[in-house]
């Protein structure tokens, strides 16, 4: 495969190329972060089958010119995965039309961009269009009010691209990552208090990790869903089916007769 990844410098963008990278099926890469160091150190490692490619996603120009160096580079695109994201936490009275239009810039138009670059070259492979949502797209997150709403955008936009662009074989879908550790979570959950108290919320008991991610945006790139479209998959460990053991619900009662 001919694959794109945004955000790959670290965390889940990172575990997909080398994930792909330890396949015994040979892949080429585009590899995009505005981490310059960090992206080409990955690319680097993977070897000649990857390239680094350094790149402002908040850019207009962003979708454009990752696309015509990922085709310079390998000829063509099977799949494309749009991962990178920022978050602004602040609540919504404290924050600014600057960090608004960044963060939607980031996590949403940047997704759109790469999408219609990459249409005429995912329409020649039938190829896969994945982008990294997040489980705050559904729930609403304290805090993270531009970064939920987002992602909300981000779910609607990937279903309106399996809409549209399906009858050109583009296969587009979502996968929706629950508490994970990475790099931009890491500052949080070394705190072994606010660690353990987001686990006791997962049934499985545990954080993800950016492999748990990436192994399922790799099946969604492979030709093994080949007939799933517009879909999205969690990958939150259950967290999202604990909304009544969060909330104490039916702790103490009996069963009526």
């Amino acid at each position: 495969m001919q694959v794109v990844i945004t955000g790959a410098a670290s965390g889940i963008g990172r575990a997909v190329a080398e994930l792909l990278a330890g396949q015994d099926e040979p892949h080429q890469m585009l590899l995009t972060d505005r981490d310059a160091d960090g992206v080409k150190a990955v690319a680097e490692a993977i070897g000649p089958a990857a390239r680094a490619f350094v790149a402002d996603l908040s850019s207009p120009d962003c979708g454009k010119d990752i696309i015509a160096a990922a085709a310079n580079f390998m000829g063509g695109i099977d799949g494309v995965v749009s991962n990178a994201g920022i978050i602004s936490g602040a609540p919504l009275v404290d924050q600014t039309p600057e960090q608004f239009d960044r963060v939607y810039a980031i996590n949403t138009r940047a997704t759109w961009l790469l999408g219609q670059a990459a249409h005429p070259y995912l329409a020649h492979s039938r190829g896969a269009f994945i982008a990294t949502a997040s489980m705050s797209a559904t729930q609403p997150t304290p805090g993270l009010g531009f970064y939920s709403s987002s992602k909300a955008a981000l779910l609607m936009l990937m279903r309106q691209c399996a809409l549209e662009w399906g009858p050109d074989g583009i296969r587009c879908n979502t996968v929706s990552p629950g508490p994970t550790y990475t790099p931009m979570t890491q500052a949080g959950y070394d705190d072994p208090q606010r660690r353990a108290q987001r686990e006791s919320m997962i049934p499985l008991g545990k954080l993800g990790m950016a492999e748990d991610v990436a192994n399922a945006i790799i099946f969604l790139l492979e030709p093994q869903a080949g007939h799933i479209s517009g879909i999205d998959i969690l990958v939150d460990g259950g967290m999202s089916i604990n909304l009544m053991p969060a909330t104490g619900g039916g702790t103490g009662q009996k069963a009526s007769e």
